[in-house]
């Protein structure tokens, strides 16, 4: 007898491209639905604090980043002020990120390529952001999204683990699933996208254990059932506001990245 995650397998099993492109998209229908207020989670206020905040939210979450950004842009307020910082200092800033060694070599650096390259300017441009220290692909279409309207797919875990659950792509490195999965959706749709899936991600779809018996996605997943089925105990699962009785402490640890 078949489990239903065999089951949810089969069902998508022999899914013409046309099929799972509209499938994707209904999925995506969907998710706008139940996230109307999905957006990025790093606080900002200028295309350079989003830059800094994303490279800095690599190994760690969104809310450890707003917690020490604050106190790093008041110091370093813009790319000229960075690029002189002393180290040690920009180290205490952002020590609880993880890696903060690493980290804060990158951002001065970051801050110097900006000054000398660009008179302290971010580029709105995906090749020049990715030439920059620290920043890859994902990083680059964060800030080309959401500080310059300039559509992006953003995959990150998050993205990666819930296109392969959703069939949208199977690969594991990142730029191939991205060029699948932003295949599937006009280009228009790829920043918002990103927001949704990573929003879903979070609250629901979870690494270790998805909730899916609390899933508005259960009759498009291939992946139904791999989680837990049981309506009552997979609502006690949800994170961040579909989990109203969450502590922030609580919420904090439960965004660990995965």
């Amino acid at each position: 007898m078949l489990t239903v995650a065999e089951k949810s397998a089969r069902k998508f099993a022999k899914e013409t491209p046309l099929g799972r492109t509209r499938r994707a998209r209904k999925i995506h229908r969907i998710l706008a639905e139940v996230y109307p207020n999905a957006k990025c989670e790093l606080d900002f206020e200028t295309p350079f604090q989003l830059l800094i905040a994303t490279v800095l939210s690599a190994q760690t979450t969104d809310i450890r980043v707003n917690s020490v950004t604050p106190s790093l842009f008041a110091a370093f307020p813009d790319a000229h002020a960075l690029a002189v910082a002393n180290l040690i200092e920009v180290e205490e800033h952002i020590r609880s990120t993880g890696f903060y060694r690493a980290k804060a070599r990158n951002i001065v650096k970051l801050a110097n390529e900006l000054v000398d390259e660009y008179d302290g300017e971010v580029p709105n441009n995906l090749d020049k952001l990715v030439k920059l220290a620290g920043v890859g692909r994902k990083t680059a279409n964060v800030v080309l999204g959401n500080a310059f309207d300039t559509p992006g797919l953003t995959v990150d875990t998050h993205m990666g683990r819930l296109a392969r659950r959703f069939g949208w792509t199977q690969e594991t490195d990142a730029v191939k699933a991205e060029h699948e999965i932003a295949a599937l959706f006009p280009k228009k749709d790829l920043t918002m996208l990103s927001h949704r899936v990573i929003f879903h991600g979070r609250r629901i779809c979870h690494s270790r254990k998805p909730a899916c018996g609390a899933c508005p996605l259960t009759e498009l997943c291939p992946s139904f059932g791999i989680g837990e089925l049981d309506p009552d105990k997979a609502r006690s699962m949800l994170r961040f506001e579909m989990a109203p009785l969450a502590t922030p402490a609580e919420e904090a640890s439960s965004e660990d990245g995965q």
